[in-house]
């Protein structure tokens, strides 16, 4: 059995102990039935992982001593931070989940003239938290050791003022030759809009910021499929796939 991989914020030392956190901790002794002697890869979030061993699992807690600590792998020389409108249900899980694995450096989910979706107070809290979650499972699973941020929900129009990125793209019909460019950039910004798309208005403050259109073909993808198709396309074109 392939040692599973965790994700626990924590220092990471030779010789020292680190108790797995709660939900990672059940999963291990309760769900894979893992006990002491057993391999665990973590990594900190920070790009370190390390091998440890279990040296104790009880049904209260999960301890692993590290054995080795590495520098982790899987980190596109592309950096993105993707900007995408806030969907329904499990639509923001799936789009999360695949721009995690696609190499994505950062995800703003962002409230749009033709979102549906509006959070306040406790539930956007809840909801962050959720998609953090999610992130993390998803490097558990792709081999990634740094955690993409997934920051707090914010407007459309603050997250385009604070936009720098050398390569920035709009997800909207017409011709763009960005990604035709010669050099490749370091960093790109990626604006995906809702079910009902951008508005008008939206599409132009994009393209003051500098935001070049970008159409993905003549199907329109739902707002969950865009980034796996925009991520895929730029990771081809400028990073590692």
């Amino acid at each position: 059995m392939k040692a599973p991989r965790i994700h626990v914020a924590a220092d990471f030392k030779v010789g020292g102990d680190v108790v797995l956190p709660e939900g990672p901790a059940r999963h291990v002794a309760r769900v894979l039935r893992l006990g002491e002697g057993a391999e665990l890869r973590l990594f900190d979030g920070r790009g370190q992982e390390a091998r440890a061993v279990i040296v104790e699992a009880s049904r209260k807690r999960v301890l692993a001593r590290v054995e080795a600590v590495e520098s982790g792998r899987g980190e596109a020389p592309l950096s993105v931070h993707l900007g995408q409108a806030i969907s329904k249900r499990d639509r923001m899980d799936y789009a999360i989940q695949k721009a995690v694995e696609l190499g994505v450096a950062a995800i703003t989910p962002l409230y749009t003239e033709h979102g549906d979706v509006r959070l306040k107070g406790d539930r956007e809290a809840k909801k962050l938290a959720h998609w953090q979650a999610v992130a993390a499972s998803a490097c558990e699973q792709c081999g990634r050791a740094t955690l993409p941020p997934v920051h707090a929900p914010t407007g459309l129009a603050d997250w385009l003022a604070g936009r720098d990125e050398a390569l920035r793209l709009v997800l909207h019909p017409g011709t763009s030759g960005a990604l035709a460019q010669a050099e490749a950039p370091a960093t790109a910004a990626l604006l995906i809009g809702p079910e009902g798309g951008l508005a008008e208005a939206e599409i132009e403050a994009a393209r003051t910021a500098g935001f070049s259109p970008l159409s993905l073909g003549p199907r329109i993808l739902r707002t969950e499929t865009a980034p796996v198709v925009a991520l895929s396309l730029l990771q081809f074109r400028f990073g590692d796939i």
